[in-house]
């Protein structure tokens, strides 16, 4: 599996709601990108509670959704750029669907690794100007994911994005998403403690999933 980037982007905190800071508003960088064990080079984080640390390090979000989005909010000019979700990597042809958690990809010199699905907040709202995107990402599982790196290195826009070692088989990063924040997709007992055993799953979540099936 691969497909190329059109783009690879960043942003840094600014003013967003009030005393809130976000760094979702990102953009396409120029040139080559340093991509780091915290990230992309530039890029920054403002909420270190809920996000950024090495299983999060970079947001993956398909460009595929778009052109569905388009049409849910009957048009939109943030959508006819790169990152309108904030996600750093900006390529089309790969969605949850198509990829488990683990799973590793080569991009330029760097190698990352699937640890986690994207759980949507309301800055997404915000961002847009529009109620109701976080219950259709839920419903949709159209929530994007994240990678921690495995190697440092450099990569550039047109580069491709290949994967080169696959992860949990059966745990692609919808059905965990679904498993995990989807009320109608509720995790029995006997999944509850295959999730928390996916070795590459991010630590928090498969912390918060063994505290539920009290081990």
């Amino acid at each position: 599996m691969r497909t190329q980037v059109s783009a690879l982007c960043a942003g840094l905190p600014r003013p967003f709601n009030g005393a809130e800071m976000s760094a979702i508003d990102k953009r396409p960088l120029p040139g080559p990108a340093m991509i780091r064990s915290f990230g992309i080079e530039g890029d920054m984080v403002a909420d270190t509670v809920h996000h950024g640390g090495p299983d999060m390090a970079v947001h993956h979000y398909p460009r595929d959704h778009y052109a569905g989005w388009d049409a849910w909010l009957g048009g939109h000019d943030m959508l006819e750029r790169p990152a309108a979700f904030g996600e750093n990597i900006v390529a089309q042809g790969i969605t949850e669907s198509d990829v488990c958690i683990g799973d590793r990809f080569r991009l330029g010199s760097a190698l990352l690794e699937i640890s986690q699905p994207r759980k949507p907040c309301w800055k997404i709202e915000h961002h847009f100007g529009r109620k109701g995107m976080v219950a259709r990402i839920i419903k949709q599982h159209n929530c994007g994911w994240y990678y921690r790196v495995v190697e440092e290195g450099a990569a550039r826009p047109g580069d491709m994005l290949e994967r080169v070692e696959s992860g949990h088989e059966g745990w692609n990063v919808a059905r965990v998403f679904a498993k995990l924040y989807d009320p109608t997709h509720r995790p029995d007992p006997t999944e509850l403690v295959a999730m928390a055993a996916l070795e590459r799953l991010s630590v928090t979540l498969r912390d918060k999933l063994a505290s539920q099936h009290g081990s």
